[in-house]
């Protein structure tokens, strides 16, 4: 196969080894955390739509907290200001890992996932704004539609049974992280209440003070966690929503790796905080928050409303095409050639999967119609909705190519020579070479003597009694 020329470069190829590895244990993860996601959601669903219904609406109004401190909340805030500021803490540090040692390092291979994300967070938003426009409904939540799920995308993949290429994984994770990006934007920027610049200032002390402790090697755990706390409710108070002292802190911890060092400070805590993240705060989040009533009736209002129409329109159709077609633009413009083992409806089934917007769009649901709860709730069941559209489209585009995935994905996990490298990693390498040679002369070995054995047994059959 002829080398790429200087100026074109692999879209979806292989990954790096060490790259490969941190995303297995990452979707690893995300993966149990996304079934654990759906099966809250479920449970959410079941507990508002049952007799029980009563006591799902009392647990998620019930309140606690310090009301001194400005924290008296219920426990849907606590879930959504609170929980949610540990999974964008994890966020935090996943986009700084992205912008120092992964995909996003380098301004040329970054320019490819970040337009994609960018026109797949643009279309849905004016998918919604049209809609509306049209249909005369209100133009507040036109940034409900533009986030993505990575865990509930996971759990689709999980269930359906698909071995995607790690390429394919690797593109969707970093639609995600950007997706996270902007969506933090968006939160920071449009919803923003009355500043507390007292509580503001006391916020940014104490994140100048956590970069400080961190620039000066400063460990343990029962120093960082008080001090973010108080970094978290000082941010709550200051009219700024919460979960942007998650990102700030999680920005701030190093991603690289200094010498002798298997895992950067980054990389550690994300590990030990991921699980918590995946398997906790986002499922409580959902429990609390995907409760919504569902009945013939409201499921109709869903698409016959502008606002929940806009919703559902934006996740399905937005997502897919703003994605597609920001890639494909992207692609042709930076010249990078396709991987010639996958084709641009591989393309579209990941971007169709990327129309699952759960959790970031149900905080922005919530955050969009607070003073219009019965719109809140609406808005939920569109998000709903449109996800489980879009997975079920994504599941059966990905399923017409499950054989070709398959094989890709075999063949990135072979390991014949079983010393935990896979194969295709070590094609350059005189030692793999050599060890393969020596299992198949084992193996010719072992033939000759069953040929040999066999033969004698021949004989001694045809030999007269």
């Amino acid at each position: 196969m002829p080398a790429p020329t200087p100026t074109s470069r692999k879209f979806l190829g292989r990954l790096p080894l060490p790259e490969r590895n941190y995303l297995a244990d990452a979707l690893r993860t995300e993966t149990v955390g996304g079934v654990l996601l759906l099966i809250a959601a479920l449970a959410a669903l079941i507990w508002a739509n049952t007799p029980l219904s009563d006591s799902y609406a009392s647990v998620s109004a019930f309140h606690a907290g310090p009301a001194a401190l400005g924290l008296d909340l219920s426990v849907q805030h606590w879930a959504a200001d609170g929980l949610l500021a540990i999974f964008f803490f994890v966020a935090g540090i996943e986009l700084k890992r992205e912008l120092v040692a992964g995909e996003l390092r380098d301004p040329r291979a970054a320019a490819l996932p970040v337009i994609a994300a960018l026109s797949g967070m643009v279309a849905p938003a004016l998918v919604y704004v049209l809609v509306n426009s049209v249909g005369g409904g209100s133009l507040g939540g036109w940034a409900v539609p533009t986030a993505t799920d990575i865990a509930f995308a996971l759990a689709v993949l999980a269930v359906i049974g698909t071995s995607l290429p790690s390429a394919l994984r690797a593109f969707l994770l970093t639609l995600a992280v950007v997706d996270d990006l902007f969506a933090i934007l968006i939160i920071a920027i449009f919803f923003t209440s009355d500043l507390n610049f007292a509580a503001l200032g006391g916020a940014f002390a104490g994140l100048a003070l956590f970069w400080l402790l961190l620039r000066k090697g400063v460990r343990g755990w029962y120093v960082y966690v008080p001090l973010a706390l108080v970094i978290w409710g000082l941010m709550y108070n200051s009219g700024v929503h919460a979960t942007i002292a998650g990102v700030a802190m999680g920005l701030m911890l190093r991603c690289t790796r200094r010498e002798g060092e298997e895992q950067s400070p980054g990389e550690r805590v994300e590990h030990l905080v991921r699980p918590l993240s995946a398997g906790l705060a986002v499922p409580l989040f959902a429990l609390f928050s995907a409760g919504v009533p569902v009945s013939g009736s409201a499921l109709g209002q869903v698409f016959t409303r502008p606002e929940t129409l806009g919703v559902v329109l934006g996740l399905v159709v937005g997502k897919a095409v703003g994605i597609f077609g920001g890639t494909w633009l992207a692609a042709r413009f930076t010249r990078a050639e396709l991987n010639e083992d996958l084709g641009w409806p591989d393309v579209f089934a990941l971007a169709s999967l990327a129309g699952i917007g759960f959790t970031v769009s149900l905080l922005i649901g919530e955050l969009a119609f607070t003073t219009d709860p019965a719109l809140t709730d609406e808005v939920k069941a569109a998000v709903l909705t449109g996800s489980v559209i879009a997975a079920v489209l994504s599941g059966v585009l990905l399923k017409l190519r499950v054989r070709t995935y398959r094989a890709l994905y075999e063949d990135e996990e072979r390991d014949e020579d079983q010393d935990g490298i896979p194969d295709v990693y070590e094609q350059d390498d005189p030692g793999y070479h050599l060890r393969m040679a020596s299992l198949y002369e084992a193996k010719a070995a072992e033939h000759r003597r069953l040929a040999e054995h066999a033969g004698a047994t021949r004989e001694d059959d045809d030999s007269p009694a």
